[in-house]
């Protein structure tokens, strides 16, 4: 509608220019025209004639485009006809996508497949309906509308697999998103996208040898977070040391542990796994070579407690390596349950003793108390154990006990008649029972 005025408005500006002109040559010189044809002859002034052409050279110009619209007609009504079904299209998808992002999956399906056809972008309304379709449980109607989007746009194939990658895991498909996903890295084996939904699903369903297979490609994608990228690379080896661990091979778990990249071998999570289970196989010796090497360059709590669990076949050899770490963690409560354990081990139980009311008195807590109570009830020192013990007991986290009236102790000896002002009225079958 713009254009159509300008061009009115330029057609006005031309002829008030040429009427001007017109005028202006009349004003000087009217003229005089004489035209013959056969017995017709006709005297007039040049102005005349000249006002009298234009009017005929603008009538037939009218009359010859409106006879040029009348044959075009057909094919005008067709262009009328494809832009308002594709305004309409517009207009669908539009309320579509406002319907699916508000919840509302059946009328999200209806509009965005209403005028699909037509539309301009038949990938969106297609792909868009294939998750509206899904939100409602309904997987075949799903993949028909992926189909309905790879024949209308087929070069589009990474973005319809994306998506029904996508769909597929979401409702727990994982075999068949697999194989979309394996599809897709044929098509396009560098997709940092693909390749991150790859490793998702790996990481879903715990196939951990194919996700670490995967890391070195991961860790090319400058855009994903390095310190996530650690903490996968983290979790990946422990769940295959954990694997290697439930399997029969006794050689796998080693295994592993070889695959696993150097810069790791003393990261403390790794180690920890791998020395506990080292532990767990009486191979205590290799653990404690470990622990020992790793505790030199990096002192870690977990490490330290695990130095203390191992059955070494010379434990006074461990303790004394561990009493030298005292010089620079005195006062390390782990560092100090760790001694009292070895000490406990060496058969030295004074020396265990010490350390292990050190470790309480530094904040050691319930694991400490454990072991200095079965060291005191071990040496008959009953009262002593029990006080640790019950020590233990009201450490425990919790909702915090009864407040017991101070009076308790005096009125329990004052008890007449067997009644116990204790305890509360209870109905007669709990009584009985």
């Amino acid at each position: 509608p713009g254009g159509g005025t300008v061009k009115l408005l330029l057609q006005v500006c031309l002829f008030l220019v040429l009427g001007g002109l017109a005028a202006w040559v009349i004003e000087k010189d009217s003229g005089y025209a004489f035209l013959a044809w056969g017995n017709w002859s006709v005297e007039l002034s040049l102005a005349m004639l000249v006002l009298l052409a234009t009017v005929a050279a603008g009538l037939l110009y009218y009359l010859l485009h409106f006879l040029f619209g009348l044959i075009h007609l057909p094919g005008g009504l067709s262009t009328w006809r494809r832009r308002l079904r594709q305004r309409r299209a517009r207009h669908a998808l539009t309320q579509g996508l406002v319907e699916l992002a508000e919840g509302h999956w059946q009328q999200a399906e209806k509009l965005l497949t209403r005028h699909a056809v037509f539309s301009d972008t038949p990938l969106i309304n297609y792909l868009s309906a294939a998750q509206a379709a899904q939100r409602q449980g309904s997987d075949d109607r799903r993949d028909a509308y992926i189909r309905l989007a790879h024949q209308h746009m087929p070069t589009a194939d990474v973005a319809v697999g994306l998506t029904q990658a996508e769909l597929q895991i979401a409702h727990q498909q994982f075999e068949q998103a697999l194989a979309t996903l394996k599809h897709l890295r044929e098509l396009a084996p560098r997709h940092a996208y693909v390749l991150r939904l790859l490793a998702s699903l790996y990481q879903q369903v715990g196939d951990w040898e194919q996700l670490r297979k995967l890391l070195p490609e991961l860790k090319k994608d400058r855009t994903r977070n390095p310190e996530q990228l650690d903490e996968l690379e983290v979790q990946v080896y422990r769940a295959l040391l954990q694997e290697a661990a439930r399997a029969m091979e006794v050689s796998r778990l080693d295994s592993v542990w070889q695959k696993i990249p150097r810069s790791l071998h003393q990261e403390p999570r790794i180690l920890g796994d791998y020395t506990r289970l080292l532990h767990e196989r009486q191979r205590d010796e290799e653990a404690e070579q470990l622990l020992r090497a790793a505790l030199k360059k990096h002192w870690h709590d977990d490490l330290v407690a695990l130095y203390g669990l191992l059955d070494l076949t010379e434990p006074s050899a461990a303790l004394t390596r561990a009493e030298g770490w005292l010089a620079v963690h005195e006062l390390d409560p782990v560092l100090l349950l760790t001694l009292g354990r070895l000490s406990l081990r060496a058969g030295l139980w004074g020396k265990a003793r010490s350390y292990l009311e050190a470790a309480i008195a530094h904040g050691a807590g319930l694991a400490a108390r454990r072991e200095l109570g079965r060291l005191l009830d071990a040496l008959g020192e009953q009262e002593a154990a029990a006080r640790v013990y019950r020590e233990a007991v009201l450490e425990q986290p919790g909702t915090a006990p009864v407040v017991l009236p101070a009076h308790i102790r005096q009125a329990n000896m004052n008890l007449n008649n067997g009644d116990d002002p204790l305890l509360p009225d209870l109905p007669d079958a709990v009584a009985e029972s």
